[in-house]
């Protein structure tokens, strides 16, 4: 019984753990590597194995950097199931796409931009690969126990990260000995709008968990919040200018969307236009709608109410690729949400392009921006940033929403750890840089003595 990790160890992208248990192989997760082009290309071309010795995929979430890579192992030959949450299952099969026509279209910009001469990039996988692997996406509820093979069974659980996110637990029985695995996935925060609170993970011999902000504590309040989106609003209306956000289609775009709604309507700022510019985000709040069992009590009544807590008519949802053109020619004062959320690919590129040299606009960071992503380069305000790699002035402000993140901080990983009954024997430190793994693996070390805290390597086996 083994485990080697392929991704996300001592960084946050590219989740792939692959279990062995005697001769059945299980991948929690398949995501893409975001980050230094040529690392992104050399990590996302080979994914570290044979996806043809993969009998099964368990996916936690939806998000690219733990789903995006799934069209590659068709690609490869895989034939297994990929089983996920009813809400994952939505969510993923739009945002593959939605992914795959990113990267033909970068491509396409980027050859254009490099001339006959230089043979340009090609993308990783076509929308027909898209369409092979989702034809074996299987759907699960939340908290059903299912069989994997005649030895392993799973589960999900609700996480509270984005809609249908969950902690993956895995069972595998061999005569009269067991061992089970719990592989946190990206954990939710607590007391957050529109999704439930992360539910406690069931009891298991060794703990796979996320380190994204294992070594701080978000630091604003909704108070702090409220006052900083007050600001950019008058700011925004006083010099005509643009508020850019980069932001995920799944999830910040959705909490954005509410938050402001709010402030409009208590008068605290006047409704100035948002452009939500991305046709992934409309599809997913289309689904947003079609999964109650992911929402907190507060957000169920409003719904049950017959109220659309998306819409509003200051509120646009922007699909084709001429309206999102014209948006960079438009004057201010409005408000530009696009993704992709650390600024990789995607509409929101070309909106950096024409606003970012604009003094008066802002560009609100609202999530975590993995090391070597345009989006780290913008929170640590570089004067000069590469945009579809030419190098471009910064003039334009940046103001970072910390309380905006969907990820748990360090007392709600902590608190998950502690609400596990018994406490796991042994612990790996996923999906954090090594400064916010290293941090909280120390304070796991602290805390229980007797429990085996590995913070693992890039490509390297371990025995459960």
């Amino acid at each position: 019984m083994k485990i080697t990790f392929h991704g996300a160890v001592r960084s946050v992208t590219g989740s792939r753990h692959e279990l062995q248990f005697g001769n059945r192989r299980i991948l929690l997760d398949c995501g893409l590597f975001q980050g230094r082009r040529q690392d992104s290309e050399r990590f996302n071309r080979y994914l570290g194995f044979d996806p043809s010795s993969i009998h099964t995929v368990l996916l936690s979430h939806a998000h690219i950097d733990h789903s995006g890579a799934l069209p590659i192992l068709t690609k490869g030959k895989f034939r297994g199931s990929v089983y996920m949450t009813d809400a994952t299952k939505d969510l993923t099969g739009i945002m593959l796409e939605d992914s795959a026509r990113i990267q033909q279209a970068d491509c396409a910009y980027l050859r254009k931009k490099m001339g006959r001469r230089l043979k340009g990039p090609a993308p990783l996988y076509s929308l027909q690969d898209v369409k092979n692997i989702c034809q074996r996406f299987e759907s699960v509820a939340y908290d059903k126990t299912f069989q994997v093979s005649p030895r392993i069974k799973a589960r999900f659980t609700d996480v509270g990260h984005i809609l249908g996110s969950a902690s993956v637990w895995v069972k595998y029985t061999q005569q009269h000995e067991s061992l089970s695995v719990l592989f946190s996935g990206d954990l939710g925060r607590y007391n957050m709008p529109i999704l439930r609170d992360p539910h406690p993970g069931p009891p298991c011999d060794v703990l796979i968990l996320e380190s994204t902000y294992g070594d701080r504590s978000h630091d604003e309040d909704l108070t702090t919040m409220r006052n900083k989106a007050k600001e950019l609003v008058h700011h925004a209306v006083k010099h005509k200018s643009k508020i850019i956000v980069p932001a995920f289609a799944v999830g910040r775009t959705q909490e954005l969307v509410m938050r402001i709604k709010e402030l409009v309507k208590e008068g605290v700022v006047p409704a100035i236009p948002i452009y939500i510019d991305s046709p992934l985000a409309s599809k997913a709040t289309q689904i947003f709608r079609r999964h109650p069992e992911c929402f907190d009590e507060e957000t169920l009544a409003t719904f049950s109410s017959q109220r659309d807590i998306f819409a509003a008519k200051y509120i646009r949802y922007v699909d084709s690729v001429e309206e999102s053109q014209k948006l960079n020619f438009q004057a201010g004062p409005c408000v530009i949400i696009a993704a992709s959320g650390m600024c990789e690919g995607g509409r929101i590129l070309h909106h950096l392009k024409h606003g970012i040299q604009n003094e008066a606009n802002i560009i609100a960071m609202v999530g975590f921006q993995a090391e070597h992503t345009l989006g780290r380069k913008l929170i640590e305000e570089w004067d000069t940033v590469p945009i579809f790699g030419r190098p471009t002035p910064r003039r334009a402000k940046i103001v970072r929403f910390n309380g905006l993140s969907a990820h748990g901080d360090r007392q709600d990983l902590l608190a998950y750890v502690e609400g596990l009954n018994p406490i796991p024997r042994k612990v790996f430190v996923v999906h954090g840089e090594e400064r916010q793994s290293f941090s909280l693996a120390t304070t796991l070390r602290e805390q229980y003595p007797n429990m085996d805290v590995v913070v693992p390597n890039r490509s390297t086996t371990y025995d459960l």
